[in-house]
């Protein structure tokens, strides 16, 4: 008899995969069918007219969608207007349920599959849409970041043209006016970043213990929360480890001893923004940020590693700030600090 529904979502930019199966009692599952679908409208439609066919009877069923960009945000709204159960999980934590049911292969069929049964077998969170304010910011402070990333590079090109064999005052005109149009399209985004902040009065307060932090300005506060869905996507400092691309990946074995690093797999807006935050918080000796790295580098012999210590751990404290409520106080000690982020962990 079954007892449950669970559905496996394989998500890409033109189509999805899904795998629908049933729970039974005694905790066995069944597959009750897989399919194509367009991700577009037209599919989402078909896919509830082919979902709905299944569900014999009137059971509790879970949608379960891995995190791949965006390209899980429309069919995830789609089915939440549906009054669905939808779930959102993050790659990294796809990945390794399929590694623990000891699946080797992996295509869109197998990954649909393994979220079906993830979906099956775990009690997961339930997936809430971005507010809308935070929807918009998430818009901007990407739209911020790609205008930076032409910027450096038109600037790039700008200087490269002064060690130029030959004169190219055109393009050198033409990279000039670039440059102007840039700029002031990012400082008008900036000032809508930050108007969009202050009209949301409990958006503007969080952020603002965020800010507390020497070295951490609006737009990294900004970029974090939107990427987070205001942490809503995290639940302890672990999560938001992970969910960021700091957690650590060992490669050894026995007596052999392979370099040790973050995965990177995760959000890298966050990382991105992170890496400029982490430079500042070092500068002003803001804490015991500046100690942190000058131990990892001396342990390591690499200035970078403890740049990444410092920002993972700057992230951690920023998540902290923002549960708890509370302003930064730099006179704080370690051990009051790690006491706020394992009070955000229960």
């Amino acid at each position: 008899m079954a007892v449950k529904y669970s559905l496996g979502i394989d998500m890409s930019k033109q189509n999805f995969k899904v795998c629908f199966l049933s729970k039974d009692l005694d905790g066995h599952c069944k597959v009750k069918g897989s399919k194509g679908f367009e991700n577009s409208l037209a599919g989402f439609t078909r896919f509830k007219e082919w979902y709905e066919q299944r569900q014999r009877e009137k059971l509790p069923c879970s949608f379960v969608l891995e995190a791949t960009g965006n390209y899980h945000e429309q069919l995830a709204w789609f089915l939440f207007r549906e009054g669905q159960t939808v779930h959102v999980v993050l790659a990294n934590r796809a990945k390794n349920y399929l590694k623990s049911l000891g699946l080797k292969s992996k295509n869109d069929h197998i990954d649909a599959k393994g979220l079906a049964q993830m979906g099956a077998d775990q009690q997961l969170l339930v997936w809430q849409p971005l507010s809308e304010n935070l929807y918009v910011l998430r818009s901007m402070t990407r739209y911020h970041e790609d205008l930076c990333k032409v910027l450096v590079q038109f600037k790039n090109q700008y200087k490269q043209l002064t060690y130029s064999m030959y004169p190219l005052r055109e393009v050198a005109e033409g990279l000039q006016v670039a440059l102007e149009a840039i700029e002031k399209q990012l400082q008008e985004i900036e000032q809508q970043i930050g108007l969009l902040i202050e009209k949301d009065e409990a958006l503007r307060k969080k952020v603002a213990y965020m800010t507390s932090v020497k070295g951490v300005g609006l737009m990294t506060a900004a970029i974090v929360v939107a990427e987070t869905n205001g942490f809503s996507l995290v639940h302890n400092g672990k999560q938001l480890t992970s969910y960021a691309g700091y957690d650590v990946r060992e490669n050894q074995s026995g007596q052999r001893r392979g370099t040790t690093s973050i995965s990177k797999k995760g959000n890298s807006h966050i990382r991105r923004i992170m890496h400029m935050a982490a430079l500042n918080v070092v500068r002003y000796k803001v804490g015991n940020f500046s100690n942190l790295q000058q131990r990892v580098y001396e342990r390591s012999g690499y200035k970078m590693k403890g740049y990444v210590a410092v920002q993972s751990k700057l992230l951690r404290l920023l998540y902290t700030l923002w549960k708890t409520e509370q302003c930064f106080e730099p006179r704080r000690s370690e051990k009051n600090t790690k006491g706020l982020i394992n009070e955000t962990k229960s």
